[in-house]
């Protein structure tokens, strides 16, 4: 599969782009149970919400789990990612964010590459992060809102927080923009939130401001998160790096299955 020109475009505009019910319904439950199963396997992966109880995200699925192994190499995914970013991508980053109903946590306004500078010392912006609904998004569950071309004028803040709202990661707290500077984006570029039924898919760039509100709905909002990087583009953290199911170390480029995930788990191995 590949981007058509106005596609291409888009995202390079907007700083993101929706492709609607990219995967069928047997294929985003295949992905459901396999989230399932990967939150009951004890360890740091997991990040739970403050009271410990809800599963907040959960790391690296693909390393442990073959439905999103193979998701990460899925022509439908991987060619788009080669045509925005290169032909030679690795998984830089995998993990599943989890909003129970009835009061799944807010992420803070932030932008993803300077969390991967700060954390990993990576050199530049080369990535693209491809979003998966596992659930329908709907205004009313807390989806994530964008602030379209926020991403053309480059990093908005510098530095984090001194006090580190969670010791596995770096959480979007430590690094979100003041009011101030929240203020000033959304005058200029305005906000927007893509919607659509589970399946659908959202590509978007690593420098785009982005966050969204709690989840204070009857409904969950799961949404996986695969971020691919540029094989010329490897962490230089400065000191100890951060641990394999945060900071993938395989970095070998991926190449596209012959047809989606679905149809080739045989072949896939984690």
């Amino acid at each position: 599969m590949r981007l058509n020109q106005s596609q291409v475009d888009a995202y390079r505009s907007h700083g993101f782009l929706l492709l609607e019910s990219l995967l069928n319904q047997q294929e985003v439950e295949a992905l459901r149970l396999a989230f399932a199963r990967d939150s009951k396997v004890p360890g740091p992966q997991v990040v739970t919400e403050g009271d410990g109880a809800e599963v907040r995200a959960v790391y690296s699925s693909h390393q442990r789990q073959p439905e999103c192994a193979g998701l990460t190499r899925d022509p439908r995914i991987l060619q788009p990612v080669q045509q925005l970013l290169s032909d030679d991508v690795y998984i830089y980053q995998f993990k599943i964010n989890a909003k129970a109903a009835f009061g799944g946590d807010k992420w803070a306004w932030h932008q993803d590459y300077l969390a991967w500078r700060l954390a990993d010392g990576l050199p530049a912006p080369r990535q693209v992060n491809v979003a998966v609904f596992l659930d329908e998004v709907t205004e009313f569950n807390g989806p994530v809102i964008f602030l379209p071309g926020s991403h053309g004028g480059g990093l908005v803040r510098e530095g984090r927080a001194d006090a580190a709202r969670s010791e596995q990661h770096l959480d979007p707290d430590d690094i979100s923009l003041g009011p101030q500077q929240l203020a000033e984006c959304v005058d200029r570029h305005g906000m927007t939130s893509p919607k659509g039924s589970a399946g659908s898919v959202v590509f978007f760039s690593p420098e785009i401001v982005h966050g969204s509100a709690p989840n204070m709905s009857p409904f969950t909002r799961r949404l996986l998160i695969a971020t691919y990087n540029d094989v010329t583009n490897l962490p230089r953290p400065a000191g100890e790096a951060r641990p394999d199911y945060v900071v993938c170390r395989n970095t070998e480029p991926l190449r596209a299955l012959p047809a989606p995930f679905s149809e080739t788990l045989a072949a896939v191995t984690v």
